[in-house]
């Protein structure tokens, strides 16, 4: 379970980076949503997400573990069993406490995190985007809309469950092409708190005993 988790923070599931493609395309009413859902988490100061984090092969989840996720304009922080990320609008953060490890990087701009809501901004060019009807999740009625790659970048597909009326995600699901599949299910929803300043800064002093790579 860790090496999985550690895969996908550092960016095993990952979106490649492509152009606008002629052949995209995105269904207007999922657009519309979608927008919709962006606009409402762009207008907050800073959101929070509880959410259980799932992994497993052959589509079939056979492992949760809870996760936290704070956001703040293009800052965040994710954090999930005893290994959390930070990006503090410059470096990225990888922080592994059992290993007692930390890599820092800058973002290469081909790589997003698997996040409650990465998919909210790389579904624009990457994606064909499909508008499936309405599902219950979790006794929610949802808008279930589908993500297809444009160009191969190891995954199969996505599925987006939104809470159109709250303009809210609620679950994600993801499906790569080795079979692997990753789930976020969002358990709790804050927004607008009043965080620690430092909430989004990397303290070296806090891991002096870590060995700290600077790619």
């Amino acid at each position: 379970m860790k090496n999985i988790i550690s895969k996908v923070i550092l960016g095993s599931f990952v979106v490649g980076a492509v152009g606008m493609a002629n052949a995209q395309k995105i269904d207007a009413k999922a657009k519309k949503i979608l927008d919709d859902i962006t606009a409402n988490y762009n207008s907050k100061k800073n959101s929070y997400f509880k959410f259980s984090f799932g992994t497993g092969l052959n589509g079939q989840v056979n492992k949760t573990e809870p996760g936290i996720y704070y956001t703040a304009g293009d800052k965040y922080k994710l954090k999930i069993m005893d290994t959390e990320q930070i990006f503090d609008g410059n470096k990225i953060y990888n922080i592994n406490a059992d290993d007692m490890e930390v890599t820092i990087a800058k973002p290469n701009g081909s790589t997003t995190m698997f996040s409650p809501i990465n998919y909210l901004t790389t579904y624009r060019n990457e994606y064909n985007v499909t508008y499936n009807g309405k599902k219950t999740v979790n006794g929610v009625s949802t808008d279930f809309i589908k993500l297809t790659p444009v160009k191969a970048n190891g995954i199969q597909f996505v599925y987006l469950f939104v809470d159109s009326a709250k303009k809210q995600m609620v679950k994600l699901e993801q499906y790569g092409n080795n079979k692997d599949v990753a789930v976020i299910a969002i358990k709790e929803y804050k927004e607008n708190q009043n965080l620690d300043p430092n909430m989004f800064v990397f303290d070296k002093n806090k891991f002096k005993n870590y060995i700290i790579t600077e790619l």
